[in-house]
């Protein structure tokens, strides 16, 4: 199972608890659920995760950590995908984001004078809010739905590919 890889990536359990903007959630952290590395809880995660990552708020990880423990998902995977959106990617992904919402939105009028900067985004905040918080959980509800799927489908193919593996092996004939 692909669990190895996750592992490897996923912060400890014991650290994560103690983290400053982690430990409101308090006893919530101690549900065996929220750590386990299984198709259902990783699946569930990824859909949490890129979820929360598309919508344009500060503090993505504390909303994906609420809902993870909600849907007793695993929280490391969850919290980690909103990490999709940092620094480098936030421009390109909201400006998509911006664009989807647009679309959706009857007589929205394109962007003009778009510069790719903070100051320039909070003071056109009162103009594209409603196509950029619409666009983005559009694309957050498709990216987690996608997300999702592609998740649980490589799961599986993981599971069912190591299956063959290891029945190839105990089937080979030994050579003494």
């Amino acid at each position: 199972m692909p669990r190895h890889i996750f592992k490897q990536y996923t912060p400890d359990p014991k650290k994560l608890r103690k983290h400053k903007h982690m430990r409101i959630f308090g006893g919530y952290l101690l549900d065996q659920n929220l750590w386990h590395l299984n198709r259902r809880s990783v699946s569930g995660a990824f859909a949490v995760g890129l979820f929360w990552a598309m919508i344009p708020m500060p503090l993505q990880m504390i909303a994906a950590a609420a809902t993870a423990i909600l849907a007793r998902v695993n929280l490391p995977v969850s919290v980690a995908l909103v990490w999709l959106t940092n620094p480098f990617t936030i421009p390109p992904i909201f400006y998509f984001n911006y664009r989807v919402g647009a679309w959706l939105l009857p007589h929205q009028q394109p962007l003009r004078d778009a510069e790719m900067s903070l100051e320039w985004f909070t003071q056109s905040m009162g103009e594209i809010w409603q196509p950029l918080f619409l666009g983005s959980i559009v694309v957050g509800i498709l990216l987690a739905a996608a997300g999702y799927t592609v998740m649980r489908i490589y799961w599986r193919w993981h599971v069912i590919s190591r299956h063959k593996k290891r029945q190839q092996a105990r089937n080979k004939p030994s050579s003494s």
